[in-house]
């Protein structure tokens, strides 16, 4: 048995814990292995190689642990506890003797009843919830560094660098989460676009609107508690973080829109314009919700290909990936 698949197996029992963890629940993404204990959460980065992430080796494991530590405390500062390491000596224990053979980030556990998403599907969300997220967000933004590497990983080479990259990497779902016509339809007008805006695209750099920005803005990544978190910013790579703001806030508008919720979508873009002063972000507004529904739908299908995923789990993820890019070419058809 590998060393990650022995970590995974010992931290579903409660002697691997240092606290009562009472009941360990694990929930898996295409990156991590989440273990859920009563008063916190624990995550384990998957030893994998997609490309755009390399989780392969311990040292970067550990690496990105910290990494993600230190990028989320921005927004969400009491909820990021600390970087733990997992010991093996006779058992495998967080904290443990022995040798280091794993790390995992430690975390407050939120109520999984205040996840916005479950929120949306109760109604709950309104319009002043909406405008406090867009304000957030908008001040995040504001403060987020900016520099020149961070506007030269940012330009408009990257944009396109990160398109090539979803295209090539969907290419083996067409006909099964993309169909051809949509999936040629989209690249025709994302390369149209490109091609005709760039002197929009080089402007907002110059303009400092390429920001080391959160990168994974949706409604499965905020809490709504005695405040908002919005966590779970993308570590792994910075050519998906360092980006126009626009590309960063487009995310949840996408994302409203996608759960049937175009009102609360138009509000947020409507508020976060005002609070950001930021007019000119509505020219790629429509652009940045296809590159975001696209990437969603291309990170869901990849739960296809994991041998880890249960086939319930995959059949789930093929037709959610398929709302997600059949999104992507209903906004390409406006570009």
């Amino acid at each position: 048995m590998q060393v990650q698949e022995q970590v995974v197996k010992a931290l579903l029992k409660s002697e691997a814990y240092e606290e009562e963890p009472d009941h360990v629940e694990m929930v898996q993404t295409h990156i991590s292995y989440v273990f859920l204990t009563r008063n916190f959460v624990y995550k384990v980065k998957k030893s994998v190689n997609f490309g755009f992430l390399d989780f392969t080796s311990l040292e970067k494991r550990r690496f990105f642990c910290e990494k993600e530590l230190e990028l989320n405390r921005r927004l969400c500062g009491d909820m990021y506890l600390s970087v733990v390491p997992i010991n093996k000596s006779k058992t495998i224990q967080i904290e443990g003797q022995g040798e280091t053979v794993e790390y995992a980030l430690k975390m407050k556990r939120m109520p999984q009843e205040k996840i916005m998403t479950k929120l949306l599907e109760e109604k709950k969300v309104d319009d002043a919830l909406i405008g406090q997220i867009a304000k957030i967000i908008a001040e995040f933004h504001a403060k987020a560094e900016t520099n020149k590497r961070i506007s030269d990983i940012g330009s408009l080479s990257t944009v396109k660098t990160n398109w090539d990259e979803n295209f090539e990497q969907t290419k083996e779902f067409i006909g099964r989460t993309v169909f051809a016509s949509d999936f040629d339809l989209i690249r025709e007008k994302i390369g149209s676009f490109m091609d005709k805006n760039k002197t929009l695209f080089d402007k907002r750099v110059f303009e400092g609107r390429v920001r080391d920005c959160h990168g994974d803005i949706h409604s499965g990544n905020i809490f709504v508690t005695d405040r908002i978190y919005i966590f779970d910013a993308i570590e792994f790579n910075e050519r998906f973080r360092y980006s126009d703001v626009a590309a960063d806030m487009a995310f949840l508008a996408m994302d409203l829109d996608f759960k049937n919720r175009t009102d609360l979508s138009d509000f947020f873009v409507k508020k976060y314009v005002e609070y950001s002063e930021d007019q000119e972000l509505m020219k790629l507004l429509v652009f940045y919700k296809c590159y975001r529904a696209y990437v969603r739908g291309k990170v869901v299908g990849f739960k296809i290909k994991d041998p880890c995923v249960c086939d319930k789990e995959k059949n789930e993820a093929t037709e959610q990936a398929k709302k997600y890019l059949k999104l992507a070419a209903d906004y390409a058809k406006k570009l």
